[in-house]
């Protein structure tokens, strides 16, 4: 893609299609190219209408992003400067705006621009920040034109299998560099960008973990306290235990249950309340990753318990060493 750090007074110069031919000519290293424009329109069939993104690509696009398509074919297998009237649609947009009709050889307006439905993408959900959804894809050259465009959003570049990506990335620069005259490109890698989604995942995680953390001690705290309170107004049944002898050993037992009791409910709740919410999350969006590891489940709820037993650890060994004389006066 270009960048905007030129010299004073200059512009960087525009990514073209000829520019994604040039690549695939020069450095045989680059198994497919796929050149990208974007923007918005409004994409009709009969009086049901939507404003939508509309993605201008080709062919290499589907093999370069291993997309699905559920029903038709994608974009025609044609040269990048041909622009037919065909188009892909995504299954939400398909859903709304064909309600229940097979979209596949129907003719859609986008735009001003009448064309033919040959494909449907199956679910995929939001992929680089792409709604692939609710989109439609169209051959880049009629995108361009639709826009009024001559520039390409971004060129995707997919190697060989065998290639060095330092040394494809460096040629990529170098050639088109030579072509405008400056270097107003920004060639971004798979590793780069996997690099920084893993630095931000795992600032997320730490990030979730100390919530977490805090949470759990509130609620350790919390269930502390229920059973100190609980110690206090059975004082006189401990003191009764005891004077029918009833050991520390059982008594710790049985507060400890308690407390192990409440926390794993308390856990239980939580669980429900989250299958619940990924429930909606998937009726919204059905491409949702729901699925949740049987792991999981017994993790938070061995979690759950491990917090009720140590912060009811306290209060137990209170009851536990209660003087039974004093207990059975209420002091």
């Amino acid at each position: 893609e270009t960048t905007g750090t030129v010299g004073a007074g200059g512009v960087p110069n525009d990514l073209t299609l000829q520019d994604a031919a040039a690549l695939v000519r020069a450095i045989p290293e680059i198994q497919r190219v796929a050149p990208l424009t974007m923007g918005t329109e409004q994409v009709a069939f009969g009086e049901r209408r939507r404003q939508v993104a509309i993605l201008g690509t080709t062919y290499d696009y589907m093999l370069a992003r291993q997309i699905e398509i559920a029903k038709g074919t994608f974009l025609p297998d044609e040269e990048m400067f041909r622009g037919s009237p065909v188009a892909v649609v995504g299954p939400k947009l398909a859903r709304e705006i064909f309600a229940g009709e097979d979209p596949v050889g129907k003719i859609i307006r986008v735009g001003g621009w009448r064309m033919r439905v040959v494909g449907v993408l199956a679910w995929q959900g939001v992929k680089m920040g792409v709604d692939f959804d609710d989109l439609a894809m169209v051959p880049v050259s009629t995108a361009m034109q639709m826009f009024n465009r001559t520039s390409l959003f971004r060129i995707l570049i997919q190697s060989s299998s065998h290639a060095d990506i330092d040394m494809l990335r460096d040629k990529s620069r170098q050639l088109l560099t030579e072509r405008h005259g400056e270097e107003d490109i920004t060639v971004i890698s798979q590793d780069a960008l996997l690099t920084t989604f893993s630095g931000i995942l795992a600032a997320l995680t730490l990030a979730l973990g100390a919530i977490a953390a805090i949470s759990l001690t509130v609620a350790g705290i919390g269930i502390m306290n229920v059973m100190l309170v609980s110690v206090s107004e059975r004082t006189r049944e401990v003191g009764l235990l005891k004077a029918l002898g009833v050991g520390r050993r059982q008594i710790l037992s049985v507060f400890l249950a308690e407390a192990a009791l409440l926390s794993t409910l308390g856990g239980l709740i939580g669980l429900g309340v989250g299958w619940s919410a990924v429930g909606v999350l998937v009726r919204i969006y059905p491409a949702f990753p729901a699925s949740t590891p049987t792991w999981a489940v017994a993790a938070a709820l061995t979690v759950s318990m491990a917090v009720g037993i140590t912060f009811g650890l306290l209060p137990a060994r209170r009851a536990s060493r209660l003087d039974p004389v004093a207990a059975l006066a209420g002091r």
